[in-house]
């Protein structure tokens, strides 16, 4: 194996292990999770538990296996748009500011999936042993990420709707 090869592997172990945890978390916790979801302004907060859950369980697993991985990161970055938009910007850059967090931590989370999707899923992927792991990188990666982002745009066009009072407030302390 490569040091690229491992670099890759460290980036989709430790991003995919993050989404994966998130959405277990929301999967616990459908109720709260629900009402905050209602609480920042989304409409149909019960379809965006479940929709956010299965996105993050789901890009979870597949980049710490390396199976479509720039759909996964595509994934990632989609997830961390719509958090960055509803939650964090509101916020600034410091994810210290309490009591609510700062964008900072999204916005790593989108760049190391933007590089992985761009540069590949690595030697140690099942995208490797299928032998799809050259197609799904370079330009490929930057139309996945470029997809990831409509995806969340059209998410917020379509159940993002803030109330002046949300739009003055970041509850953080997202569930």
């Amino acid at each position: 194996m490569e040091a690229y090869d491992l670099a890759q592997l460290a980036l989709r172990i430790a991003v995919g292990s993050v989404m994966l945890a998130h959405g277990i978390k929301h999967a616990r916790g459908r109720d709260k999770t629900s009402r905050w979801f209602g609480s920042i302004g989304f409409k149909q907060p019960t379809l965006q538990w479940f929709a956010s859950t299965a996105a993050e369980i789901g890009v979870g697993v597949l980049l710490i296996v390396g199976l479509l991985t720039a759909v996964a990161a595509a994934g990632v970055i989609g997830v961390m748009a719509v958090a960055f938009v509803s939650v964090h910007r509101k916020v600034g850059f410091w994810i210290t500011a309490r009591p609510d967090e700062g964008w900072e931590y999204v916005m790593v989370l989108a760049v190391v999936a933007g590089a992985v999707a761009v540069g590949g899923a690595g030697s140690a992927s099942i995208d490797h042993a299928l032998g799809i792991a050259g197609v799904l990188r370079g330009w490929v990666g930057v139309v996945a990420v470029l997809g990831g982002l409509v995806a969340a745009g059209v998410q917020l066009a379509v159940f993002f709707r803030p109330t002046p009072i949300d739009e003055g407030t970041a509850p953080g302390a997202s569930a």
